[in-house]
C-alpha cells in the first residue's frame, strides 16, 4: 500500500502543477474549480458531475458539490485559462496530438452562420497560435471556399479530394479520377496507418484547382484503400522525398482521429448531463485539459518512475503501442483510486499585496 500511496501523492502533485499553469491568472474559486475538474475527470474517467464529485471526497453533501461545479460550468471558459492552455500546448503539437480548438455549435444559436465559419474560426486560431502551419484535411473539406481561405491566409495544406473534383491539366478541365487512373505509383513508401504497417506507392502531377487557378500538386497514393487516394497540396514538390513528406503528413492524421475517439470513450463525453451549450463547451474544455495532461505524461521518458507505475497499473496486454493515451488514462485512474481524499488548495496571505498558493496533498 505504501507504494501506491507514494504514487498517488506524486500523481496528485503533477495534476495540481499542470492545473496551476492553466489557471494561474484566475481568481481563487476558478483555480480551485480547474483543479477539481481536472483531477475529478482523470480519477473517475467520466465527465458526469456526480462521478467527479465522488472523487473529490469533500465533506459537503454530494448535491452541494455538484451544484457548485454546475455553477462554474455555466460561466463558460475563462479567456485567461484558454490563453494559458494554448501557450502551454503550443510546443507539443508537432509530436503529440492535442486540441487547440474544440467547440460544440448549434444552428439554433443566434450568431450561428455556417459550418464553414466555425471551421474558419479554428483555422484563424491556429494561424494566431503558430503563425504558419500546414492544414491536413479529409474529403469533407474538399470545398472551393476552403482552398480560397487557405490561399488568403497564405497557409500550406494537404487536402484529400473527392471523386467529384475536377482539375485543370494541360489547359483542360479533367476529373481527378481520370488523372488517377492514368498513372501508376512509382515511389515506394512503407508507412504506419491506423496502427498497421502498409506498403504504399506514390505518384504526383502538377495541376490547377478550380477555386484559384493556382498551381498545386495532385499526389496519388496507391495500395492503401480500394481506390487510390487523391491529395491536393500547395507544398512544393521537387523530389521523391517531397512526395513522401506530403503523404506522411496526411497519414499522420490517424492519430488525431484516435485522439477524439479516446476523448469520447475514456471520458464518456457523449454521456454528459449538462444542458446549456455554454456549459457543454466548458465541460469540453476541461476534458481537453485532461487529454493534454495525458500528452504531458506521454512525453516523459520511459524510465520515469511515475510513468512506469502508471503503465504497470494499467496492466496492458501489448508491451508497446503507437497511441498510449488509453493506457495512461486507465493507469492514472487506477492509482488515484487509492486516494481517500481529493485535491485541496490552500491560499495563505503573507502580506496584503501578495498571495501565496499553498498546495496540500492528502492521500
Amino acid at each position: 500500500m505504501a507504494h501506491f500511496t507514494s504514487d498517488t501523492y506524486q500523481l496528485k502533485r503533477h495534476i495540481l502543477n499542470f492545473s496551476a499553469k492553466v489557471s494561474k491568472k484566475l481568481h481563487k474559486p476558478e483555480r480551485k474549480f480547474t483543479a477539481d475538474m481536472t483531477y475529478g475527470i482523470l480519477a473517475s474517467q467520466s465527465c458526469l458531475l456526480t462521478d467527479i464529485a465522488d472523487q473529490l471526497h469533500e465533506p459537503s453533501r454530494k448535491i452541494n458539490v455538484v451544484d457548485r461545479l454546475s455553477r462554474h460550468l455555466a460561466n463558460g471558459v475563462p479567456n485567461d485559462a484558454l490563453s494559458a492552455f494554448l501557450s502551454l500546448v503550443k510546443r507539443w503539437c508537432p509530436n503529440h496530438p492535442v486540441s487547440i480548438f474544440s467547440e460544440i455549435h448549434s444552428s439554433a444559436e443566434k450568431d450561428f452562420t455556417s459550418i464553414n465559419d466555425v471551421t474558419f474560426s479554428a483555422m484563424e486560431r491556429a494561424q494566431k497560435v503558430f503563425g504558419s502551419a500546414t492544414f491536413v484535411m479529409d474529403r469533407g473539406y474538399d470545398d472551393n471556399k476552403m482552398f480560397l481561405k487557405l490561399d488568403l491566409m497564405k497557409q500550406k495544406y494537404v487536402i484529400r479530394l473527392t471523386s467529384k473534383r475536377k482539375l485543370l491539366y494541360h489547359n483542360k478541365w479533367t476529373p481527378a479520377t481520370e488523372l488517377r487512373n492514368r498513372r501508376k505509383g512509382k515511389v515506394k513508401l512503407p508507412l504506419l496507418y491506423r496502427g498497421k504497417q502498409h506498403e504504399a506507392y506514390l505518384s504526383h502531377v502538377k495541376v490547377q484547382i478550380t477555386a484559384s487557378r493556382k498551381d498545386i500538386y495532385l499526389v496519388l497514393v496507391y495500395g492503401i484503400t480500394e481506390h487510390p487516394m487523391m491529395l491536393a497540396t500547395n507544398m512544393e514538390i521537387r523530389s521523391k522525398e517531397d512526395v513522401i513528406s506530403v503523404a506522411k503528413m496526411y497519414f499522420s492524421g490517424w492519430k488525431i482521429e484516435e485522439y477524439f475517439r479516446c476523448k469520447k470513450q475514456v471520458f464518456r463525453f457523449e454521456d454528459f448531463r449538462v444542458r446549456k451549450l455554454r456549459a457543454i463547451n466548458a465541460l469540453n474544455f476541461y476534458i481537453t485539459l485532461c487529454m493534454a495532461f495525458l500528452a504531458h505524461m506521454s512525453m516523459k521518458p520511459e524510465t520515469n518512475a511515475l510513468k512506469v507505475s502508471i503503465i504497470k497499473k494499467a496492466d496492458p496486454v501489448k508491451k508497446k503501442v503507437y497511441f498510449c493515451y488509453y493506457r495512461l488514462a486507465k493507469g492514472i485512474s487506477g492509482i488515484l483510486s487509492y486516494a481517500k481524499q481529493g485535491v485541496r488548495l490552500w491560499f495563505r496571505t503573507k502580506r496584503p499585496a501578495y498571495r501565496q498558493l499553498c498546495l496540500k496533498l492528502v492521500v
